[in-house]
């Protein structure tokens, strides 16, 4: 070591000298030198005396940056104080010269030194990264490309700066160096032979760089260089034929074989698909199927060794590489026979909807029968299920028919599900079947039917035109046009006294929807016009020829309380005899009101009737049942009212202080809800006994020339008037009596007329002085009074059953006696018994049979042993 510094301190020496003798003194110190190496004798340099460096502190003054000298204070020499890096200090600048100033006292001097810090080799060259990836592609990648690498870097200057590259032997790489300028170059990696990745994928090469410096410092970096793929190189099959054997019974998804291929390349290239690409026979491409991955071939059907016993299939292998590759092979399958076909039913005609009307014998469809396979295994037997209506008739072999042994019924059933079974002959057995779908067409055999035979219809009276009465169903189980129905009135209607005196028919009452069957009332109904209107309704079907049914209804016309009671004057139309009094009627203004007069006789007996109002309602029933109420005077007066007779009597003895006349304000009152009503004013004028037969003789003259107005003139008269009309009225009184014996006697042996008889819709009964009533029954008759105009009493409607046994004998009975009228008038006339069932009750009243007065409740009238059982009101 010493010998190498020996010549560097003498070059320094000499520096030194030169430039004290030109004013400035240098000094040069290679880098990396040692603390305490000495740079230079500064102190003698600069002409100081041995001690004068300590005594002037001769110093060293820096500018700027850190010196790494110092100077030495005892022997004045410049040394280095710490690590001098020129590349730190001055980096590629050359030269690397620290300009000092020394700074000496007593006097005070400034000297400038210039310190030189010469390069050493102490840096080697410097690659950017440790390793270099490069990637080329095999087969595109051509011989002669060329590919750029980065250089070295040396922080040292001149020589030890100056770099060589050399790269590691490689047969596929030449290294080519090109210098731009002294110290600038290029590096390219040069292929010099094509890539084959799947020989080698990747190559490992260094490049060295080395510097000019002595000793040389060199530096290295890794060239990774990846052979990327080509699709270069097609899948390939390890066997290029597989052949297999299976049975043709082999359920589907049964692995037929595995087929395996490689392909060396990699990625994409390498990643390839199975598919199956031709089949023989063609037809049957779609029994196999193979898995893209795994190579796995497995049925997707049956096979059949009747149909094919070889099948061969082409299978590819492609990759997925750009273009793609592809490798072959071919499978084949040898198919074992068993016995696997089932026989077939095929219907090769059908002849459906089959008439319900068809004959026995009609052929339905036409099958076949087959198995493909053979021996007993292709022997077939068939037959239908269920047996009947249907059956197979062999025509020839593996054909039959299908044709009818039973008369069919649509209404029954409308359609047949008929299966069709064949089994062969293997063992064990194989079935089959065919279903075959046998509609019924349909006929129009079947007529319209009501679900009943008669319809009883209740409507109230006075209706509103076009309200629903009714609603009308028959059913048809035919379809379509055959079991459409539409309805009308066929016939039916209402006549005599019950219809104005005319025949009316049904439909001008009544009106049928011809599609819904709604029954419409077309004018409002009045009971007393019309009580039973029965006719038939018509069902017809759209079918051809067309069909019909019938039904009967029965309408009742349920009455109403529209008629207000009528007073009815005397018998014979004017004034008339009473029971033991006299009265006579004067009409009111309408038939809701009247005057009547009458005379009774001083000390008349309490109970003596003295006039009867007559009274008639023309509704029927309770809206028919009249009462009579004595309105004026109230409280306890002389006179009372039968409430259901009209019968006026004493309540006590008639006295003189009674007063000569007394006026009654008598109502006529129905049931009904609301109750109507009629007035009527009895006059009742007190006199003596003969001027009371006076004047029941002037009476019976039929002069007239008693009645007067309720508001008339005074019964007062002379005394000598009276005596004279006394005379008169004992003939008068003379007179009636023979004449009614008279006409008692001709009423008692006359022959009797029967009014109504027969059976017959409702017919009318007479009003009576008590009430009248409605009640359902087949028989009816009428029962009138001789005088009086005959009124609805009896309503009959039964619930449509046929006449009772016997009912023949009964019209056949004896007519019983005469009914008569045990108060007034001409007796009551009846035909026959009524031959009626309990009635329902009415409210209670009190009545009595015979005697001079009655009380009558409300009933249907009966006829036995010459009593009369119940009246009720006419």
């Amino acid at each position: 070591m010493g010998v190498w510094w020996g010549p560097v301190v003498r070059v320094l020496v000499l520096q030194a000298a030169w430039a004290l003798g030109g004013g400035q003194v240098r000094y040069s110190v290679p880098e990396e030198a040692r603390a305490g190496t000495v740079v230079g004798r500064l102190a003698q340099d600069l002409g100081l005396e041995a001690g004068e460096p300590e005594a002037r502190r001769l110093r060293l003054v820096a500018q700027g940056r850190r010196a790494s000298v110092e100077v030495s204070g005892a022997s004045g020499a410049l040394v280095v104080s710490s690590r001098l890096d020129r590349e730190e200090l001055c980096g590629k600048s050359a030269p690397c010269a620290l300009r000092l100033e020394v700074l000496v006292e007593r006097p005070l001097r400034v000297f400038h030194v210039e310190l030189e810090v010469t390069d050493i080799n102490d840096n080697a060259p410097l690659f950017p990264a440790a390793r270099k990836n490069l990637s080329i592609a095999e087969l595109s990648t051509m011989p002669g490309s060329r590919f750029p690498l980065e250089g070295a870097s040396d922080a040292d200057i001149g020589a030890n700066a100056q770099l060589s590259y050399t790269l590691s032997p490689s047969e596929h790489f030449t290294l080519d160096v090109k210098s731009s300028d002294e110290n600038r170059k290029s590096l390219f990696l040069v292929l010099t032979k094509s890539l084959d990745r799947e020989t080698m994928p990747v190559h490992r090469l260094v490049l060295t760089a080395s510097d000019g410096g002595r000793p040389s410092l060199s530096g290295t970096v890794e060239l990774v260089i990846s052979v990327l793929d080509a699709n270069d190189n097609a899948p390939q099959f390890n066997q290029s034929v597989y052949k297999v054997q299976l049975p043709e019974s082999a359920a589907e998804k049964t692995l037929v074989v595995r087929v395996n291929a490689t392909d060396p390349d990699e990625g994409l290239n390498m990643d390839f698909s199975y598919s199956i690409i031709s089949s023989v026979p063609i037809r049957k491409r779609d029994l196999f199927t193979i898995d893209p991955k795994t190579g796995e071939v497995r049925l997707t059907g049956a096979l059949d060794f009747e149909d094919a016993r070889l099948h061969e299939l082409q299978i590819e292998a492609r990759d997925k590489g750009t273009p793609p590759l592809s490798g072959h092979c071919s499978v084949e399958l040898e198919v074992v026979d068993v016995n696997d076909n089932a026989p077939e039913v095929w219907v090769t005609s059908l002849s459906v909807p089959v008439a319900e009307d068809a004959s026995v014998g009609t052929v339905v469809a036409l099958l076949s029968v087959s198995d493909r396979d053979s021996g007993a295994n292709g022997r077939v037997r068939c037959a239908v299920w269920p047996a009947g209506p249907f059956g197979l008739v062999a025509t020839f072999a593996g054909s039959y028919s299908l044709v009818l042994r039973e008369a069919l019924d649509r209404e029954r059933v409308s359609e047949y599900e008929v299966e069709v079974r064949a089994e062969d002959g293997g063992a064990p057995p194989l079935r089959a079947s065919r279903g075959v779908r046998v509609p019924v067409s349909d006929v129009n055999d079947n007529a319209p039917a009501f679900a009943q035979a008669v319809y009883t219809v209740l409507a109230r009276e006075n209706n509103a035109a076009g309200a629903e009465l009714a609603r009308l169903w028959a059913r048809d189980p035919d379809e379509a046009g055959n079991g459409r129905v539409s309805y009308s009135v066929a016939e039916g209607g209402v006549g005599g006294a019950s219809a104005g005196g005319g025949w009316r028919s049904a439909s001008s009452y009544v009106s049928v929807d011809a599609e819904s069957g709604r029954l419409w009332a077309l004018q409002p109904l009045d009971y007393e016009e019309l009580q039973v209107l029965q006719f038939e309704v018509r069902a017809v079907d759209a079918g051809e020829p067309p069909l019909c049914g019938n039904a009967t209804v029965q309408l009742f016309v349920v009455d109403e309380n529209d008629n207000a009671p009528a007073l009815l004057p005397p018998a014979g139309g004017g004034p008339g005899p009473g029971a033991s009094g006299e009265a006579a009627w004067v009409p009111g203004a309408g038939p809701g009101a009247g005057a009547w007069w009458a005379w009774a006789a001083w000390g008349a007996p309490a109970g003596q009737v003295v006039a009867k109002i007559r009274a008639v309602d023309a509704d029927s029933g309770y809206n028919a049942w009249l009462r009579y109420e004595l309105w004026e005077p109230r409280g306890k007066g002389p006179f009372r009212v039968g409430l259901y007779s009209g019968e006026v009597s004493t309540a006590r003895a008639l006295e003189e202080a009674d007063g000569p006349r007394q006026r009654l304000v008598i109502v006529v009152r129905d049931h009904g809800e609301p109750a109507r009503s009629a007035t009527a004013t009895l006059s009742v004028s007190l006199v003596e006994g003969g001027e009371a037969a006076l004047a029941a003789a002037g009476s019976s003259s039929g002069s007239g020339s008693g009645l007067r107005a309720s508001s008339g003139a005074e019964g007062g008269a002379s005394s000598s008037s009276r005596n004279v009309w006394l005379v008169v009225a004992i003939c008068a009184v003379s007179s009636l009596f023979l004449l009614a014996v008279v006409l008692y006697g001709a009423s008692r042996w006359a022959p009797r007329a029967a009014v109504l008889s027969g059976p017959g819709p409702a017919t009318l009964v007479c009003a009576s002085e008590v009430g009248s009533w409605s009640y359902s029954q087949r028989q009816s008759r009428s029962l009138c009074v001789a005088d009086g105009a005959g009124k609805s009493d009896l309503m009959v409607f039964s619930p449509n059953f046929p006449p009772p046994p016997g009912a023949a004998a009964k019209e056949t009975q004896p007519e019983p006696p005469a009914l008569l009228d045990t108060v007034s008038g001409p007796p009551f006339l009846a035909s026959r018994p009524f031959p009626l069932p309990p009635f329902p009750p009415f409210p209670p009243a009190p009545w009595a049979v015979g005697g001079g007065s009655r009380a009558q409740p409300p009933g249907p009238v009966g006829v036995g042993g010459g009593e009369i059982e119940r009246v009720g009101q006419l």
